[in-house]
């Protein structure tokens, strides 16, 4: 009895072995999971762990939730100054929602089809807005942003996250690079020339303001020199005055003296004086008295 009961078990074991294995799978990391029933999605999984299904009924499929490269083939495009340049980009993204991806596109490689041209005219719409010197030079990093937004308009109802553009290169057609680079140059050498006049303005700006400060502070100078003499002069004055006020004779004798003092310096000038001058007055009598 117990050796027929065995093929029953075994076969138990078997169905049951099927069955689990048609019921519990395992969404990974990388992955997002989608569930299937008689070939239409029913669910969704996004986080990884293992997950159940109804065994034979549904199937899963799974859908890689990694960051991807949207490749944009060289294109060209016509700047707001009508000038055209040769643009190499890609984008960054991702499929943040598994089940609107398949009901719009079906699968990955449909999903890019349907990016590609988008991307192409979010980068001519967004490009042909501003002129080439802001595409290479001045704005490239705005411009990108302006570009990863409009294209994530675009991506959403796919169920794709736009993570970001890069402009790789933005060269000029070769029959009008050499055109444009010229009159690049001839721009940045009137810019030079207009910062070089108004630091010349500038520098005789100051330079006059420092020349007048110059003659202000001497006349200040020689004004304050002006009011010091006149205040010594005064104070000299009233010096002689007390001392001729005391002693009018000696007063008059010190400044003889300064007089002979100061015509001897004079050795190469004649003076001619008469014997009874009031000059010689202390040359023969200390007294002063006239001879």
């Amino acid at each position: 009895m117990k050796n027929a009961s065995l093929p029953f078990i075994g076969v138990a074991v078997v169905a049951f072995l099927v069955i689990l294995l048609n019921t519990a799978f395992t969404v990974p990391e990388t992955h997002s999971a989608l569930v299937f029933r008689f070939g239409e999605p029913k669910s969704q999984y996004l986080e990884s762990g293992l997950k159940f299904k109804v065994p034979f009924f549904e199937t899963v499929d799974f859908i890689d939730r990694r960051n991807r490269i949207l490749e944009q083939e060289q294109t060209e495009i016509i700047a707001r100054n009508q000038e055209r340049l040769i643009v190499d980009a890609f984008a960054r993204y991702r499929i943040t929602d598994p089940l609107l991806f398949y009901q719009s596109v079906r699968s990955e490689t449909n999903g890019e089809s349907r990016l590609t041209p988008q991307f192409d005219r979010s980068i001519k719409a967004v490009l042909g807005e501003v002129t080439v010197d802001e595409i290479i030079s001045e704005r490239r990093s705005e411009l990108m942003i302006r570009i990863r937004d409009l294209l994530s308009q675009s991506a959403r109802p796919l169920g794709v996250e736009i993570i970001d553009v890069k402009i790789l290169r933005a060269d000029l057609p070769q029959t009008n690079s050499e055109a444009v680079f010229q009159r690049m140059i001839a721009e940045r050498n009137q810019l030079a020339q207009q910062y070089r006049s108004e630091g010349s303005e500038r520098a005789n700006q100051l330079k006059a303001q420092a020349d007048r400060q110059v003659i202000e502070i001497k006349a200040e100078a020689n004004e304050e020199s002006e009011k010091i003499r006149g205040a010594a002069d005064a104070e000299r004055n009233a010096i002689f005055a007390a001392a001729y006020g005391k002693d009018a004779e000696f007063f008059a004798f010190y400044r003889s003296l300064i007089a002979y003092e100061e015509a001897m310096k004079k050795g190469d000038t004649t003076i001619l004086l008469s014997p009874n001058s009031e000059f010689f007055r202390y040359f023969n009598n200390l007294q002063g008295a006239r001879q």
